[in-house]
C-alpha cells in the first residue's frame, strides 16, 4: 500500500494487508501491487562531468545483478541529473550469457516500449518506467540493459561506484545485438539505468538498503557482487532464518528482493555538490526508496559521512533527528524500517574522539531508542572484540572505514531475516 489506511469496520486481512508485529498501527500488503518485485537497483548520483551534450549515437550495455528471478520484467531509466530532454531511441533487457561480457544468452533479447512506443524522450529531472515483456530471469543472476540515444541530450544521469564492468561503443544502435561483439569499450559506473522489476516471482516484495559507500559495496571485490545488500540476498535466496540459526528451516524467512540506494560519500544532512555523492538522504529518499511500489522494508545505514566528513556534524541529535524523520516518512507508506549502526571506523584518516563520541551517541540511540522498528548491529558484526572502536583485521579492506568483502559478508550474516 502506499499510504496507511483508516480501516474502520473494514478488516485488514480483506484488504490484503498484514500488521508488522511491533510496528504499532503500520500495515504491510501481503502481496505487491501487480506481483512486481524490485529485484535490482541503483541509485541515480548525478551527472556525468563533460557530458553537456550527452552521448549521442551512443549504445550503453549494463551490466546489473537480479535478486530474485521472474517471469517477466520492466526495467526503470533516470534523466534525474539532466538539463535536458534525453530521448531513448532504442532500448532492449537480457541474461548475460556469460561474466564481465556483453554477450546475451541466445534468444533473450527484448525490446523495450514505453507506453506502447520503441522511443521515448525523458524531461530533464525525470524518471521513466518501460511497458513489462515476458523474459524468464533467473535469480542472483547478470542481467544486460542497452540503451540507445540517437540524439545530443544533456548532462547524463549515472551511478559513480558500480564495481561492475559494463559496455558501451559510439558507433549507432547495436542495443538488439546478442554477441556484444559491437561493445568494445568498457566503463565501470552505471548510465540511465537505476531499477529492474520482475513479475512472476515468489517473493512478497523487497528489500531497500539506504546507505553511503559501504552499502555501495567500496572496498568489496569489483564484479563478484559482494556488497553487504548483495549477500544478504544471498540469504534470503538460500532461505537462511536468524543469524544464530545458520540454516534452512521449511518455515524460514519471507522470499524478498533486494534493492541497492547507496551512494558512495552520500550524507545525511548536507549535500557535496560536484562530487557525484548524489543529494543528501532526506532528499532523495523519496525517490530512490518510497517511490518505489515494491519495497516492503527499508534498512538505514547513514550518518558516518556526516561525522567523518567536512564540514563534520559532531552533534549527534541533529543525525538522530534525521533518522527519526526517515522513519516517519518510511511508516507514513507503511514501511517497516530497520536501523543499522554505524561501523568503526578508528584508524581512518581523520579519526578523533570527538567523532567517536559522536558515533558512539547515535548508535546508542539506533539500539535503544526503539525508534525502528528492528536493529542490525553492524557495529558488533565487525568490530575488533580487543579494539572495540577498530574493525577487526580480517573484515577491514585496508582503510579502517570500508569493509572488505568478509566484512560485509559478516554485516549481512547480522540481519534478523526474521525483522524484515
Amino acid at each position: 500500500m502506499r499510504r496507511l489506511l483508516a480501516l474502520g469496520a473494514v478488516s485488514a486481512f480483506a484488504l490484503g494487508l498484514v500488521a508488522i508485529p511491533g510496528s504499532g498501527d503500520i500495515l504491510r500488503p501481503l502481496a505487491t501491487p501487480g506481483g512486481w518485485v524490485g529485484t535490482w537497483a541503483a541509485a541515480p548520483a548525478a551527472g556525468v562531468a563533460g557530458t553537456d551534450n550527452g552521448y549521442p549515437n551512443f549504445s550503453i550495455r549494463n551490466v546489473v545483478h537480479s535478486s530474485v528471478g521472474g517471469a517477466s520484467v520492466r526495467v526503470r531509466l533516470s534523466n534525474a541529473f539532466g538539463a535536458k530532454p534525453v530521448t531513448f531511441g532504442h532500448v532492449t533487457v537480457a541474461v548475460n550469457a556469460q561474466a564481465n561480457t556483453p554477450r546475451a544468452v541466445a534468444g533473450s533479447v527484448r525490446d523495450l516500449t514505453f507506453g506502447g512506443s520503441a522511443t521515448t524522450t525523458v524531461p530533464a529531472g525525470a524518471d521513466v518506467l518501460s511497458d513489462p515483456v515476458s523474459l524468464r530471469v533467473p535469480d542472483d543472476s547478470d542481467l544486460l540493459v542497452t540503451t540507445y540515444v540517437p540524439t545530443p541530450s544533456g548532462p547524463v544521469t549515472y551511478h559513480p561506484t558500480a564495481l561492475q564492468t559494463s559496455f558501451f561503443t559510439r558507433d549507432g544502435d547495436f542495443a538488439a545485438e546478442e554477441s556484444g561483439a559491437s561493445f568494445t569499450e568498457q566503463t565501470f559506473v552505471w548510465h540511465y539505468v537505476t531499477g529492474v522489476d520482475v513479475r512472476g516471482s515468489t517473493a512478497s516484495g523487497s528489500v531497500a538498503t539506504l546507505g553511503d559507500s559501504i552499502t555501495d559495496g567500496v572496498g568489496s571485490t569489483a564484479g563478484a557482487d559482494h556488497r553487504w545488500p548483495d549477500f544478504l540476498a544471498d540469504r534470503l535466496l538460500a532461505g537462511i532464518d536468524a543469524p544464530s540459526a545458520g540454516k534452512s528451516t521449511s518455515g524460514g524467512p519471507r522470499r524478498l528482493g533486494v534493492v541497492n540506494a547507496g551512494i558512495g560519500a552520500n550524507r545525511l544532512l548536507l549535500d557535496v555538490p560536484g562530487s557525484g555523492a548524489g543529494r543528501n538522504a532526506l532528499a532523495r529518499l523519496d525517490h530512490d526508496v518510497l517511490s518505489l511500489g515494491t519495497v516492503q522494508t527499508l534498512i538505514v545505514l547513514e550518518g558516518i559521512n556526516d561525522i567523518q566528513q567536512d564540514p563534520h556534524q559532531t552533534d549527534p541529535a541533529q543525525i538522530i533527528a534525521a533518522h527519526r524523520q526517515i522513519i516517519a516518512q518510511a511508516h507514513a507508506r507503511g514501511l517497516r524500517v530497520i536501523g543499522a549502526t554505524l561501523t568503526p571506523f578508528k584508524g581512518w584518516r581523520v579519526y578523533d574522539q570527538t567523532l567517536e563520541n559522536t558515533r558512539l551517541a547515535v548508535n546508542d540511540f539506533i539500539r535503544t531508542s526503539g525508534a525502528f522498528d528492528g536493529v542490525a548491529d553492524f557495529d558488533a558484526a565487525i568490530r575488533d572484540p580487543q579494539d572495540p572502536l577498530r574493525m577487526l583485521p580480517a573484515y577491514d579492506s585496508g582503510d579502517h572505514l570500508h569493509p572488505g568483502d568478509a566484512g560485509y559478508r559478516a554485516m549481512a550474516a547480522a540481519v534478523n531475516l526474521a525483522q524484515l
